[in-house]
């Protein structure tokens, strides 16, 4: 008979996580493997968005940068209609009253002669009013220096007592809306008398002769 020993129990062999055989080492390195590309996806799609991102952008300055151009193209157009329309409103009008010069020379010569009375006195002013409402200046005055842009000399003489040019008679006068000059002012025109400032030397000399000539100083 064998004697055992009190106390004492067999116990069954535990394998130790030191001791896994290679078949439990393949199956970790399997559940590594899959689990580990989670990570370079992330990058993947991080990277395909910041691209599209990128193409947005681009899309978006190129749109800009085309409706600022279209801005400015409309922006030149309508000031190129504006200043169109304004300049021909101006030939409009200036044609129109091109028509009505004779009849605001015949109300001016009618206001000279003493004739523009009664109701066609009230019709003149009122021609005249609605003129100078449209923009018509008249121009032209005796005195003034003789100007080819402005005076038409229909009439010519000398006059000892003028020292250029001048208008010494206004015949018709000029009119003009704004800068631009519907019809020149017609006028006689006086040149100074020829010889006159060789006169006026020689009559300066001989006084110089009499007062014993110039003093020197």
């Amino acid at each position: 008979m064998t004697e055992e020993t009190p106390g004492f129990e067999e116990q069954p062999d535990v394998p130790s996580e030191a001791a896994q055989t290679p078949d439990d080492a393949a199956k970790g390195a399997g559940s590594a493997d899959k689990a580990g590309p989670a990570a370079p996806a992330g990058d993947l799609e991080q990277v395909a968005l910041q691209a599209q991102l990128d193409q947005v952008r681009t899309a978006l300055n190129e749109r800009t940068t085309d409706l600022q151009r279209l801005q400015a193209e409309y922006q030149n157009y309508r000031r190129r209609v504006e200043r169109d329309r304004v300049t021909v409103k101006e030939i409009a009008v200036a044609s129109l009253l091109s028509e009505l010069l004779p009849v605001l020379d015949d109300i001016g010569r009618a206001r000279d002669h003493g004739e523009l009375v009664g109701g066609f006195k009230s019709v003149g002013e009122s021609v005249e009013t609605v003129s100078a409402k449209l923009g018509l200046q008249q121009f032209g005055k005796e005195g003034e220096p003789f100007d080819p842009l402005i005076h038409e000399a229909l009439m010519h003489s000398y006059a000892p007592d003028v020292t250029e040019t001048t208008c010494v008679q206004i015949l018709q006068p000029g009119y003009r809306i704004g800068e631009r000059t519907i019809r020149p002012a017609r006028v006689a025109v006086a040149e100074p008398q020829p010889g006159a400032a060789a006169g006026k030397e020689g009559e300066s000399a001989a006084s110089d002769e009499e007062s014993g000539g110039p003093e020197e100083g």
